[in-house]
């Protein structure tokens, strides 16, 4: 007997159009099919936990823009309120004399007369 001429020999065969695949051959396809589930089993798992990721640093970052919108506020109103004290006492204020905003900012000005009469609250950071 040649080889491949007994059909009961079951080492390799050469696949036909319409020919029932081998014991072999169904083995190495369910082997295949258990590796491609376990991998697309694994690829959900990773995409759910990459969504969770996401999500939860989604949430953080919306807490920390409410926060920094509510710094915001709250410091645009204390500037309002600094300028409305400013604007409250320049006409009070004897020792200054016209100049350029610039000098304003940086002349001596520490009598004792200023501190009695403006009442800042002092805000912490």
């Amino acid at each position: 007997m040649a080889q491949g001429s007994d059909s009961n020999d079951t080492s390799y065969k050469s696949p036909s159009p319409g020919s029932r695949p081998s014991s072999s051959d169904d083995a190495k396809k369910v082997m295949r099919r258990e590796k491609n589930r376990i991998a697309a089993q694994k690829s959900r798992m990773r995409q759910t936990l990459k969504a969770d990721t996401l999500h939860l640093e989604s949430e953080n970052l919306e807490k920390e823009n409410a926060a920094l919108r509510k710094e915001v506020k709250r410091l645009t109103e204390e500037a309002k309120y600094l300028s409305s004290v400013l604007s409250n006492h320049e006409p009070l204020c004897t020792g200054l004399t016209p100049q350029t905003p610039d000098a304003l900012l940086y002349s001596p000005h520490h009598s004792s007369y200023h501190h009695q009469h403006i009442t800042v609250p002092h805000y912490q950071h």
